[in-house]
């Protein structure tokens, strides 16, 4: 209730301020001409009302302006000063009424000049309001000025009523014009700050994909060194006794796959701006790694090798290595694994197709449709076969895992294609 009152109260002390005048004015009259001016009341309240709605409901002030001067007309009630309130009410529709009622209260200004012409030139119109008593007084007052003053006196009514409308007219401009510019302002800070936040978002996801590349080749690297080794580490079980030369070479293989890993891992944790090209012979060094771990591997080119940009050759040397740890982990001893490098030849050949087979363990699950795709869940729990599919679609190439029951056994082939003439 507090909060309301104070949000009425200019109106409410501009509503009081006309009532008092007012009532002085009509005070003033009546003890001057000595009769009754109870009449006025109506005028001065309609009026003060008038005031007091400026703001809120400036097109009812307006409506209320029209018909108590419509009821002095007819009731014959004389020019009172407290009238000129009415420029309040200009003022208050011109600054804070919608459209429409700026366009009415606009339009309202010459059509009271109009109003005022007719009831002073009454030769047309001059039965209508013959009966009238205010009407005999305005032409009684006309006759004793000449023209150039009822002239004068009409452009001053008219300047009363347009002066305000337009001053309102103008400060509603000048409210728009700031309420425009403090929009703007606000869009302009929430550009920037929707800017700052995709920023922020764009490097949090560059830091989560570099966390992801670095897992992933963390992992890749670890996972086949651990899987070598400890592979090397199980066929010196069955080293004959007594052949310390042989323990030896084993034990130098194992320190030799360790080393390597721990370089591998030293430049992965460097992080460097470009990827750094595999080692020469990296492919045979993994190789012989997993041969040297008692698996036998067949391994066969096919095609003409190529020189290949650093990042795809370390794309193609981390599947490589990731396809080998599973083949180790997961495939069987004591069958061959089978990798196969297959360079593009011909204009419709772009991709290094890479396909690594092994017979699986016979613990695995087989799927329900052994000749479709595998998914990464399936075979191997874990981020390998999902880190190589990421890998590959990083450089356009793509992964293909499959399981099948085979007469030597359930096979298990993964086959990766590095776009090589592509990416050039």
């Amino acid at each position: 209730m507090n909060e309301r009152l104070r949000e009425w109260a200019p109106e409410t002390v501009v509503a009081v301020a006309v009532l008092v005048a007012g009532v002085l004015e009509v005070w003033a009259m009546t003890v001057r001409f000595g009769e009754s001016r109870a009449s006025y009341v109506l005028v001065i309240l309609g009026f003060a009302v008038a005031a007091g709605l400026c703001r809120k409901a400036p097109f009812a002030g307006l409506v209320i302006v029209w018909v108590v001067c419509a009821l002095q007309l007819l009731f014959g009630i004389g020019f009172i000063t407290v009238q000129l309130a009415v420029a309040v009410v200009a003022f208050g529709c011109a600054r804070w009424g919608n459209p429409f009622t700026l366009v009415v209260s606009g339009l309202s200004i010459p059509a009271a000049a109009a109003v005022g012409y007719v009831i002073v030139n009454q030769t047309r119109f001059g039965e209508v309001f013959r009966d009238l008593s205010i009407f005999r007084e305005i032409e009684d007052n006309a006759y004793r000025f000449s023209d150039t003053l009822l002239v004068g006196a009409t452009i001053l009514g008219l300047l009363i009523l347009a002066v305000p409308w337009l001053a309102g007219l103008v400060l509603r401009a000048m409210a728009r014009a700031r309420h425009s510019e403090v929009r703007t302002e606000l869009a302009q800070a929430d550009a920037a700050r929707a800017q700052r936040e995709t920023e922020q978002a764009r490097e949090i996801a560059e830091l989560r994909e570099e966390q992801a590349r670095l897992a992933r080749d963390v992992h890749d690297v670890v996972g086949h060194s651990l899987a070598v080794i400890l592979a090397q580490a199980e066929s010196a079980q069955y080293l004959p006794d007594g052949d310390p030369e042989a323990l030896k070479k084993t034990m130098a293989t194992i320190a030799t796959s360790a080393r390597t890993s721990l370089q591998d891992v030293r430049q992965v944790l460097s992080g460097p701006q470009h990827p750094a090209p595999a080692r020469t012979g990296a492919f045979e060094q993994l190789v012989d790694g997993v041969r040297a771990g008692g698996t036998e591997v067949v391994a066969t080119e096919v095609g003409t090798p190529q020189p290949l940009p650093p990042e795809l050759e370390v794309v193609a040397h981390r599947v490589v290595q990731e396809m080998l740890t599973n083949a180790i982990k997961h495939g069987r001893r004591d069958r061959p694994v089978l990798v196969e490098r297959h360079w593009p030849e011909g204009t419709f050949d772009q991709d290094l197709r890479i396909e690594i087979r092994n017979v699986a363990d016979e613990a695995g699950a087989r799927p329900a449709d052994e000749t479709q795709p595998m998914r990464a869940a399936e075979v191997v729990p874990g981020q390998g076969l999902e880190g190589m599919r990421r890998r590959l679609d990083s450089v356009g190439g793509r992964l293909d895992v499959r399981r099948r029951e085979e007469p030597e056994g359930m096979t298990f082939t993964a086959t990766a294609w590095v776009p090589v003439r592509a990416s050039r």
